[in-house]
């Protein structure tokens, strides 16, 4: 067998078994998705009326214009949760030992990395979905978003959870432990909530604006944004791709020189 074949069996291997770990435990993946459903139902029904006038609708806007600006922001918000749980499970099969057996056996190195990174961009998109059908049954509508928009879109959803993935996985690697891998993830979750997921950046405190700027979920949620609602990309667009791959690389490197180290 070719080692292209083996690392293709190997890697499909690994990913049954991180999806089956995922069909078992449900409640691990639905967890990480309750902290993006309440945020969104939370400004909407709460902080709605009052961020559709910040917004510059005035006093009269509709509630619906501030769930069209917020629905990209929590979508992207999402895919960062999910990929929280790639860290700890990848914390966990480190400390539990299941990595150092895999070592010994006659199968192809990368494929257990492989496996993780793919599992958690399906729970990733998955999750997006749901989260998109509660968006929708809140009010979200894209109608200016064709055929291309919306594969467009989902390709920025996969490309920014496969960044955000080998990040995350690194992370685990460099873990003691799941509740360590699961605390160093946290910034997954926090960096949405200074980018432009809830209000532009402009309406910030001078001194925020920066990190919601030059970060990479701005440009990946304003590029979503415009290509669900027809609003203007501009230079988001190319930042987003660039962000997504260099934490791809940045996390593919240090997510297997960490798996390549001799175990302690």
């Amino acid at each position: 067998m070719s080692s292209l074949s083996l690392a293709v069996r190997d890697s499909s291997t690994m990913l049954r078994r991180n999806l089956l770990h995922a069909r078992r435990y449900p409640s691990a993946t639905l967890n990480l998705l309750l902290t993006p459903i309440m945020l969104l139902l939370l400004f909407v029904y709460v902080f709605g009326d009052a961020m559709s006038a910040g917004l510059g609708g005035g006093s009269g806007a509709d509630r619906s214009d501030y769930v069209a600006y917020i629905v990209p922001g929590i979508l992207l918000m999402t895919v960062g949760s999910t990929t929280i749980g790639a860290a700890v499970h990848m914390a966990m099969d480190m400390s539990e030992g299941i990595v150092a057996r895999f070592r010994t056996m006659s199968i192809h190195r990368g494929s257990v990395l492989i496996g993780h990174v793919v599992g958690s961009v399906l729970q990733s998109v998955m999750s997006v979905v749901l989260v998109g059908a509660v968006g929708v049954a809140i009010g979200f509508r894209s109608v200016d978003a064709g055929v291309l928009e919306w594969l467009a879109a989902l390709g920025l959803v996969v490309l920014f959870s496969l960044a955000l993935t080998w990040i995350a996985v690194g992370m685990g690697l460099s873990s003691p432990n799941a509740e360590a891998a699961g605390n160093s993830a946290m910034p997954l979750i926090l960096l949405p909530l200074i980018s432009t997921a809830f209000i532009p950046a402009e309406t910030m405190p001078g001194w925020i604006q920066p990190i919601a700027e030059y970060q990479p979920f701005t440009p990946a949620i304003e590029t979503l944004r415009g290509l669900l609602l027809g609003s203007e990309i501009g230079h988001n667009g190319w930042l987003a791709v660039t962000w997504c791959t260099a934490l791809t690389v940045l996390g593919y490197l240090w997510s297997r020189s960490l798996f390549d180290r001799d175990p302690k």
